[in-house]
């Protein structure tokens, strides 16, 4: 099963959206979801500051700021 990483932000309503998003599709698209506060991390607050959210695939970037389903279909499908 493919194992996905959301690094967010708390308080950041573009965040909520997505793991909403993202909620309502992993049961279909069967996908393990990882949740990274990229504010518990210096190095990730650095890396994705202005950037949250971003989902992430192993280290690549699936998507960021909104889920855009097709694309994560896409990656999926390439496991």
């Amino acid at each position: 099963m493919a194992q996905l990483i959301l690094y967010y932000r708390e308080g950041c309503h573009l965040c909520e959206a997505m793991l909403q998003a993202l909620r309502g599709l992993q049961r279909r698209l069967e996908f393990e979801l990882q949740l990274v506060d990229v504010d518990r991390d210096a190095e990730l607050a650095r890396r994705y500051d202005e950037w949250v959210p971003v989902l992430c695939l192993g280290e690549r970037e699936v998507c960021h700021y909104h889920l855009d389903e097709q694309v994560l279909r896409q990656f999926l499908g390439q496991l």
